[in-house]
């Protein structure tokens, strides 16, 4: 037993402990807001979630047993599983319920999976890989370069858009910036790629977008509140919820809004009217201070990497938590439409859970075995110099 926790606690002290830590409370706190918000209803999500944090959990620690350089230059292998799993969906999609679009396929046992979650995963070991050739060639500032990266992002984005999850299309366009502006990516490609959307608005609107989605985006400027029995419904319901909160909320397992399952999808993309409900405007910030500091662990891991490789995974893990961090509450709040974007580790989603605690471990890895890299470089070095004497 001693053997065992010894070995415990030197795995620990070789990753990131601060990290580890910040996401078992927020996974505690997810709990707490699931296990509140099934007063509501009779599936049992806390069930589905906690399976999927433990296997989350569990290939988390063996990723970060794994060499992240080993997974990198397996690139090809995550970018056909990607392509994969993207194409088993037009074959076995299906769409489930409080959805719009048909992203997901049905498993044995009642249970189902959404493939493009695991799909950013793959696409950020890819575009590390990607990224890193370019400088390695000296060609991340030509124009060659970036044309490169833009068909890298736009493959899986195409697809991802045909399955109608345009959401998820949106994190990954997000993923692809940060980690090109990151990686040193010239900003005038960025002002051209700006201006380029901007002019492009007018087709997105009349070509790109469906009904549904033109009346999501109206129903956020309908200020005669014609919407709000219709596409607007949700938003303002969850706003109310929030609000109801006030300063400290009406305690766990208090809230009348909650209890009667009023804000549609509670649960999932709307969790963080449930944190607002019971534990009021200090619940809110709680939450938000945690991933913002998962984010800036993250971040600061990827500025300090000793390798692009190990920044550009950090990099890339960082975008996916804070973007859709950021466009899930600017769902909640009314300031952007619904586009179906779950809050990392709190909403209910056992495939969404698991992709973030996997991104968890990709991070770990980088930092484990960075370490190991300097002591072998040390070793090396000092194994150079006695030659020298």
């Amino acid at each position: 037993m001693a053997k065992i926790v010894d070995n415990i606690a030197m795995y620990l002290k070789k990753t990131d402990i601060i990290i580890w830590l910040l996401s078992v409370v927020a996974i505690v706190y997810s709990l707490l807001l699931i296990s509140d918000m099934q007063r509501a209803g009779n599936y049992n999500y806390m069930f589905t979630q906690i399976i999927a944090i433990i296997i989350g959990y569990i290939i988390a620690v063996v990723i970060s047993l794994i060499n992240y350089n080993f997974i990198v230059k397996l690139w090809w292998i995550f970018g056909l599983l990607g392509l994969i799993l993207s194409g088993l969906v037009f074959l076995f999609g299906i769409q489930v319920t409080g959805t719009d679009d048909t992203a997901w396929i049905q498993l044995p046992g009642g249970f189902s999976f959404q493939p493009s979650e695991f799909m950013k995963i793959c696409f950020i070991i890819t575009f590390t890989k990607h990224l890193s050739i370019l400088i390695e060639n000296d060609k991340i500032k030509s124009l060659f370069g970036v044309v490169t990266l833009c068909i890298h992002a736009v493959i899986p984005m195409a697809m991802i858009h045909k399955q109608g999850d345009d959401g998820a299309v949106l994190i990954f366009l997000f993923i692809a910036l940060v980690m090109s502006f990151l990686a040193g990516v010239e900003g005038k490609y960025f002002a051209i790629f700006g201006g380029l959307l901007a002019v492009g608005l007018p087709l997105v609107w009349n070509f790109f977008l469906n009904d549904e989605h033109r009346n999501r985006i109206l129903a956020l400027f309908d200020l005669d509140g014609n919407a709000m029995t219709n596409y607007g419904w949700q938003q303002y319901q969850g706003k109310v919820s929030i609000a109801s909160g006030k300063l400290t909320g009406s305690g766990l397992y208090n809230g009348t809004r909650v209890g009667h399952g009023i804000v549609p999808e509670q649960e999932n993309d709307f969790i963080f009217t449930v944190a607002g409900e019971e534990f009021g405007f200090i619940g809110c910030i709680i939450l938000l201070l945690i991933l913002l500091f998962i984010c800036l662990r993250i971040l600061y891991k990827g500025k300090t990497a000793l390798d692009v490789k190990g920044s550009f995974i950090c990099y890339g893990v960082f975008a996916l938590i804070a973007s859709q961090t950021v466009v899930n509450i600017g769902m909640v709040l009314g300031l952007i439409p619904v586009i179906g974007i779950t809050l990392p580790f709190f909403s209910a989603g056992g495939t969404s859970v698991m992709s973030i605690l996997i991104c968890i471990g990709l991070v770990q890895s980088v930092i484990k075995h960075q370490e190991k890299d300097i002591n072998s470089a040390k070793i090396r070095i000092g194994s150079l110099s006695r030659k020298k004497i």
